[in-house]
């Protein structure tokens, strides 16, 4: 824990309140807890005791069988390393899951492994409501979006030091929600980019997936000359319509030799992608070199540059809002820049975008545009009140959703 957070236990301990309410008297008492979380609770409570100690384990074998079966298996394998990376530098535990909620797959940083194993958290166990109590992975598969529980929202006190983000995952061919992914750690390390971060893990795994027709090739789009990178929201990039499994670093060396088309120096490029941190010239080059095999030779040395045509979103947002046209911005932007980039450069990129479309929407409440933006930043009233103020009382096809997102934000 890297500092004692005055909030975040104060928001803990109104968890562990509304808990100890409803558990001893049916009632949550608490306007704070979100109705699914409520619902979970009254779920587990009729299927468990709250003595449970650790999470019922499927046969071993069959779950082995099930993975080695499922297009997870090749995705897990091309992107297992990423996925392990981002384990050890947030001391989380991953886990992917099929469409019951039962563990297939975990990997764990050094703390978080041996909590995971002590109530097993492990490939075989069956992580559903009523087998182990409310749980991000359960609510991301029954509702089929993003969740996240916080400490006490937990219904079984053994994972009540826990906070947990999670997200559907879709086979490419079918569309069909086939599991979930999930990051786990303990309830002092929440973060508000957890939820983003297994989005980005999510798609990552998703795109990485066969796509049918017999092969194994990764996910593509109509064939386009050039590299097409997505920064805004999931992290995508593309060369001549076949998707690039970059790890996150080589994602974020491509984004910035993108942003630099004149090219940059290892110096400079270092000084970019690790700002004051102690990271060699050779880690640098090594995953420079990774990345030049991935787009087929088209990076050059002296200055490390693209030479290949490159089609950014953010440029495009940033031009749209300088243009005024808010609509059309709001219609390519996906959200922050590369949520949770430890580079420097693209940190301050990501907060200049972020502010630029808000205060945008503030200056031009376009109500199309606002409710595009209400999906990705759910939580932000003043945009929402702001909207509805201008509209006065207009009638307008998309107020009463505006009204709705507003209302549930508020709760």
């Amino acid at each position: 824990m890297a500092g004692w957070d005055p909030h975040l236990a104060a928001r803990r301990m109104q968890t562990v309140r509304a808990w100890t309410s409803f558990v001893e008297h049916g009632d949550a008492a608490s306007d704070a807890i979100r109705p699914e979380i409520i619902d979970s609770w009254i779920r587990s409570g009729a299927a468990l005791d709250l003595e449970v100690s650790q999470a019922p384990m499927s046969d071993e074998s069959d779950t082995a069988a099930f993975l080695r079966d499922s297009p997870l298996r090749a995705a897990l394998e091309r992107v297992e390393p990423e996925l392990r990376r981002t384990a050890e530098d947030g001391d989380l535990v991953i886990a992917v899951t099929d469409a019951d909620t039962r563990i297939l797959w975990t990997y764990g940083g050094r703390v978080m492994r041996r909590k995971a194993e002590t109530v097993n958290f492990v490939a075989g166990a069956r992580w559903d409501d009523q087998s182990v109590g409310t749980n991000a992975l359960d609510l991301a598969n029954r509702h089929g979006r993003p969740s996240m529980v916080f400490s006490a929202e937990h219904y079984s006190p053994i994972v009540h030091n826990w906070v947990c983000w999670a997200a559907p995952l879709h086979d490419p061919v079918t569309g069909s929600q086939i599991g979930v992914l999930d990051l786990s750690t303990t309830w002092d390390r929440t973060h508000p980019i957890g939820l983003a971060t297994a989005q980005l893990m999510a798609r990552l795994i998703e795109t990485a997936m066969p796509s049918g027709g017999g092969g194994t090739d990764p996910v593509t789009r109509p064939a386009t000359p050039g590299v097409s990178l997505r920064l805004l929201g999931a992290a995508e990039a593309y060369l001549d319509g076949h998707r690039l499994l970059l790890n996150r670093r080589q994602t974020e060396i491509l984004a910035l030799l993108a942003l630099h088309p004149e090219g940059l120096s290892v110096e400079a490029l270092h000084a970019l992608l690790y700002g004051d941190k102690s990271v060699t010239a050779s880690t640098l080059k090594a995953e420079v070199s990774h990345l030049r095999s991935a787009l087929r030779g088209q990076l050059s040395s002296r200055p490390y540059r693209l030479t290949v045509p490159v089609r950014l979103d953010v440029n495009a947002v940033i031009t749209l809002v300088r243009q005024r046209r808010i609509r059309d911005a709001l219609a390519i932007y996906g959200g922050d820049l590369l949520p949770g980039t430890n580079s420097p450069a693209l940190a301050e990129l990501a907060d200049y975008v972020a502010v630029a479309v808000r205060e945008a929407l503030l200056a031009d409440p376009d109500p199309d545009a606002v409710v595009r933006y209400s999906e990705i930043a759910p939580y932000d009233t003043e945009v929402l009140e702001v909207c509805l103020a201008a509209l006065g009382a207009e009638p307008h096809p998309v107020k009463p959703l505006l009204k709705g997102k507003l209302a549930a934000a508020l709760r």
